[in-house]
C-alpha cells in the first residue's frame, strides 16, 4: 500500500464534493445530464450510439463472419452453466413480480448495450442493487461467483469494495459504494440455450453470455480511483496491478526498435495526436461503453514479428484480461488468441519507465484490450496518475454480448 493518492484528496468543502454530496443515484443523474456541463455533454454524446444497430468493433469497418465458430464446448472447456442456472433461478425466486420483471429482458436486447461505467446512472437497466435487500443482493453475488472463474469473482467484488472506499473517503457514499450497481438478466437460465447477465456501475462492467457450454465475457470494463484500500477493515485490498504489470512487461521485453515501433505517441497527451485523440471522458480509450460499432485500425507492431519470448508476453497479459473466465472457457478463448496471432498487433502511448503512465492496447479480430492511466474524477489532479486505472475487453466482430453466437444459435433452430 502506498496512499499516494491522499495528496489529492479535495477538501471537504470543495464544490465539486459539496454540490453533489447527499444526492442519491437518480437525483444525480438528473443533475449530470444538465446542459452545458462537463457530463452532460458526455451523456448527450453517448445518448443515441447504443441505438445503432449492432455490429461489433472491427479494425477496418469490414465484419467479419468467420472468426467466433459457435460449436459445442468439449467437456473441459466447458461453462459452468448447471451452476450458473441454479444460481440464476435462485436469484429469480427471491424476486418480487415486479422486481422480477424488471430484471429480464431478451437475450438480444438493446438494453446490454446500455452499460456504461461512470458514476451518474445514465440508463437505470434492471435491478440496482443499493436499492435491493440483502437477500437479493446474495443471490446477485451467487450468480457471479458460479460464472466467474474464483480470481475473477475476487476482481469484481475488490471493485465494488474499491469504489465503497472512494465514496467513504471523499464522503459521497450515496453515489458511490459497495452497492451502486445495475444487474440484468438476458435470456431464460437454460442448460444449453443463450441467456447471460450483466452488470454495470462505477468502474465495472461484465457482459457474460453462455449458450452450447461456451462463455463470453465482454464487453468488460475494470476501473478503480485509487487502485488500493489503504485503511480500515479491507486494507490491503489491491484491483488492478497484474493489468498494468502484464503490459509493462512487454515493454520491457521489446527491443529497442520493436519498442520505437509499437510507441505511436510519446506522451500522453501528445502535440502530434490528431484532434479528439484524447477524448474528455475516455481519454485514450477506443473501445468503452458505447462504442460497440467503432472502427479502431491497428497500430504499432505486430506480435508475429516479434520474437517468440515477447510474443509470449502478448499471450501472458491478454489472458490476465481473460482471468475473469473460468478455466475451461478461459482455455478455449486463449487458443483463439494464438490462433490469430498474425492479425495482432501491441501499441503503446506514454513513457516506458517503471512509474511511467501509459496507455497499452493488444488487438486482434478475437479480443481487443487497453489499459489506460487517467486524470482525477475525485481526487484533485489534471494529469494521468498511476493510482487511476481503466481497463478494457472486447470481442470484436460482433461477439460482445455473444451476438456473434446467439445469432448462429437461432440460425439451426427455430425461435421459441
Amino acid at each position: 500500500m502506498t496512499g499516494d493518492f491522499r495528496r489529492y484528496l479535495f477538501p471537504h468543502d470543495h464544490p465539486r464534493l459539496s454540490e453533489i454530496r447527499g444526492l442519491d443515484a437518480a437525483e444525480y443523474a438528473r443533475v449530470a445530464s444538465r446542459p452545458g456541463t462537463f457530463t452532460g455533454g458526455l451523456i448527450a454524446g453517448w445518448a443515441p450510439l447504443y441505438r445503432a444497430p449492432f455490429r461489433g468493433v472491427t479494425e477496418n469497418g469490414i465484419l467479419r463472419r468467420d472468426v467466433h465458430p459457435l460449436t459445442p464446448a468439449e467437456a473441459s472447456d466447458a461453462a459452468p452453466v448447471a451452476a450458473m442456472v441454479e444460481a440464476a433461478t435462485t436469484l429469480l425466486d427471491t424476486l418480487s413480480d415486479s422486481d422480477r420483471a424488471r430484471l429480464c429482458h431478451d437475450v438480444d436486447a438493446v438494453e446490454w448495450q446500455t452499460w456504461a461505467n461512470p458514476e451518474f446512472l445514465q440508463f437505470d437497466t434492471g435491478l440496482r442493487l443499493e436499492r435491493t435487500t440483502d437477500a437479493v443482493r446474495d443471490a446477485a453475488m451467487e450468480l457471479m461467483r458460479a460464472s466467474l472463474s474464483p480470481e475473477g469473482f475476487e476482481t469484481a467484488r475488490n471493485t465494488m469494495a474499491v469504489n465503497g472506499f472512494l465514496g467513504e473517503t471523499v464522503d459521497l457514499p450515496t453515489i458511490l459504494n459497495e452497492w451502486s450497481y445495475n444487474l440484468a438478466l438476458y435470456g431464460r437460465p437454460h442448460p444449453t440455450a443463450p441467456w447471460g447477465w450483466q452488470l454495470f456501475g462505477h468502474h465495472l462492467a461484465l457482459n457474460c453470455l453462455v449458450v452450447d457450454g461456451r462463455m463470453t465475457i465482454g464487453p468488460a470494463f475494470l476501473g478503480a480511483e485509487p487502485d488500493e484500500i489503504d485503511a480500515g477493515p479491507r486494507a490491503g485490498v489491491r484491483t488492478l496491478g497484474r493489468h498494468t504489470a502484464a503490459m509493462r512487461r512487454i515493454m520491457a521485453a521489446l527491443g529497442e526498435s520493436h519498442r520505437a515501433q509499437a510507441t505511436v505517441y510519446r506522451s500522453m497527451v501528445d502535440p502530434a495526436m490528431p484532434p479528439g485523440r484524447v477524448h474528455p471522458g475516455d481519454e485514450r480509450h477506443l473501445a468503452g461503453a458505447f462504442q460497440d460499432n467503432r472502427v479502431i485500425p491497428v497500430e504499432g507492431v505486430r506480435v508475429a514479428d516479434l520474437p517468440d519470448a515477447d510474443a509470449a508476453a502478448v499471450d501472458d497479459a491478454v489472458e490476465v484480461f481473460l482471468h475473469l473466465l473460468p478455466d475451461g472457457p478461459r482455455r478455449a478463448a486463449m487458443r483463439g488468441v494464438v490462433d490469430h496471432r498474425d492479425e495482432t498487433w501491441f501499441c503503446w502511448i506514454g513513457g516506458h519507465g517503471e512509474d511511467d503512465v501509459f496507455y497499452a492496447r493488444i488487438q486482434s479480430p478475437v479480443v481487443l484490450v487497453e489499459v489506460d492511466h487517467h486524470c482525477g474524477v475525485f481526487l484533485d489532479y489534471d494529469e494521468p496518475k498511476p493510482f487511476h486505472v481503466h481497463t478494457v475487453l472486447r470481442i470484436p466482430h460482433g461477439n460482445d454480448y455473444g451476438r456473434s453466437w446467439v445469432h448462429q444459435w437461432r440460425q439451426r433452430r427455430p425461435r421459441s
